[in-house]
């Protein structure tokens, strides 16, 4: 018979009158509005892209003060990520899902009526931190799902959720283009309504129900999530814009940052556990991983995008044909290499890959053939399809089971520190326009990043191995919010291993 806390869980949110789920096999009821929320981000991400030229006509301002509606998300995301991660780990991931989805809905709103570019700016703050309660709650419905079925490797629902944000940062600008054709720049923003209301009701229905009790109330570690925000505020403001005038931000940002470490490590329940962390070596090398990989990726799309325009003469539509082989080729690694984890090959092979399409970019000028300017799309859609599902995977082995959700947060926020990273050096090697020698350069940089992550993942044959974390002893385990199903209190404290529920 299975034990208690497993019983529970499989139990736990059915909708009335529906069956529960095979005992051990993932509740696919699940999958639906796990992946339905994670891509809000992406697709939002992405659409804006084709939307900022009007918007500019619209509201008679220049790019310098368009290109705020990109950041605004950047900046809203990459703190919302690991602060709602926080809340998901202490609260539970469904009602951190429905509050986050309805954000998505009214920024949707506000966008569709902002009467001012600042309003419009706000909405896409708005839209930051709604759309950041959805990836991390996935993961610990992912992680829950595995303690409860034993199946401590669900590498497909890892891969679904990898792949569906992949097709939609894909897709985003097409759909953009799509909905700004029937109804305006302001459809940008409406569609986020009806793709709000689905992730409510589904979240309604088929996300777990749970109840905290007064014995599972945690303190918020408010104090520290502030000088976190702040940390981060001050070093993207500073990325995006890294200019000798604007010295004071770093300082900003390392004073914020030795207040934080201060706070953390003398707090009981810090907002990142930075004892853990620090005993936890495997996981921060995931992050640093994680801003490598993506530095190169974001700084490929930022400057190969503006040369083929601006230095091989490209047209806009057929620089965006020259490049639908890369997240083609993207596509098809995932969905051919996501049943199997092997996170140390598809690290070691995504870096080595991308050190060649680097170097494919060295050989290219304002007369290449379009088939090389092909070629070099393919060669980078490649680490595309296997670093990002490596280092999901790898730190959902990592990470504690207790802050699974902050983690995950976590590591969307080093991806978004590697797209700042990416602007910035774009900006450097193109200071007036995207010509030949300034690729060179850009791809020179990349190559230095890309040897990094290959450097990092090589030797660290601790990858090959990875098992699920264990969880802590009673006495000192975070567990998750208590449960309530059919009668019967979850007690806090009590955690199951991940592959360890079994029928008896």
């Amino acid at each position: 018979m299975r034990s208690g806390p497993a019983r529970a869980i499989g139990r736990r949110g059915h909708c009335r009158g529906t069956a529960p789920p095979p005992p051990e096999s993932f509740d696919r009821r699940l999958i639906a509005p796990m992946i339905l929320g994670s891509v809000l981000n992406p697709i939002n991400s992405s659409m804006i892209a084709v939307a900022l030229v009007p918007i500019g006509i619209a509201f008679g301002a220049p790019p310098a003060r368009t290109v705020w509606l990109v950041s605004a998300l950047y900046l809203a995301t990459a703190v919302g990520q690991p602060v709602i991660g926080r809340l998901v780990d202490m609260y539970g991931p469904r009602r951190l899902y429905l509050i986050g989805t309805a954000l998505v809905g009214a920024a949707g709103l506000l966008g569709a009526v902002a009467p001012t570019l600042g309003a419009l700016i706000g909405a896409r703050v708005l839209l930051g931190f709604g759309t950041s309660a959805a990836y991390p709650a996935a993961m610990q419905l992912t992680r829950r799902e595995a303690e409860r079925t034993g199946q401590d490797s669900p590498t497909g629902v890892l891969t679904a959720l990898a792949v569906a944000n992949q097709t939609v940062a894909v897709v985003g600008p097409a759909l953009g283009g799509l909905l700004i054709g029937v109804g305006g720049w302001r459809a940008v923003f409406t569609v986020n309504m009806p793709l709000s209301a689905a992730c409510l009701v589904l979240g309604a229905l088929r996300l777990p129900r749970e109840r905290r009790t007064a014995a599972a109330r945690r303190d918020v570690d408010l104090p520290g999530m502030v000088l976190f925000a702040g940390v981060l505020v001050a070093l993207m403001l500073f990325l995006m814009e890294p200019r000798a005038d604007h010295w004071y931000l770093p300082l900003l940002a390392a004073a914020a940052g030795a207040g934080f470490a201060a706070r953390e490590l003398r707090v009981a329940r810090p907002f990142v556990d930075l004892r853990v962390l620090g005993g936890n070596v495997p996981l921060p090398a995931t992050y640093v991983r994680q801003l490598l990989g993506y530095t190169t990726s974001y700084a490929f799309m930022y400057g190969y995008t503006q040369w083929l325009e601006e230095g091989r003469g490209l047209g806009a539509s057929t620089a965006g044909l020259v490049l639908l082989p890369l997240p083609a080729a993207a596509l098809t690694v995932s969905g051919l290499t996501g049943r199997r984890e092997a996170v140390r090959t598809k690290l070691v092979v995504g870096a080595a890959v991308q050190v060649v399409a680097c170097a494919v970019l060295l050989l290219v000028g304002s007369g290449s053939p379009v088939w090389l300017l092909l070629v070099a799309g393919v060669v980078m859609g490649v680490p595309q399809g296997l670093i990002g599902l490596a280092n999901q995977n790898a730190l959902y082995r990592q990470a504690d089971p207790a802050r699974i959700a902050s983690a995950a947060g976590l590591l969307r926020t080093f991806t978004y520190l590697g797209a700042l990273a990416a602007s910035a050096a774009t900006a450097g090697f193109f200071p007036h326009r995207a010509d030949t020698a300034g690729l060179h350069g850009l791809a020179l940089f990349m190559i230095v990043g890309s040897a990094l992550l290959l450097a990092s993942a090589l030797p660290d044959r601790s990858l090959a191995h990875l098992v699920p974390r264990g969880t802590k002893t009673p006495d000192t385990t975070e567990t998750p919010d208590t449960t309530e199903t059919a009668g019967n209190t979850e007690t806090p404290g009590k955690t199951e291993t991940p592959g360890k529920t079994r029928k008896a």
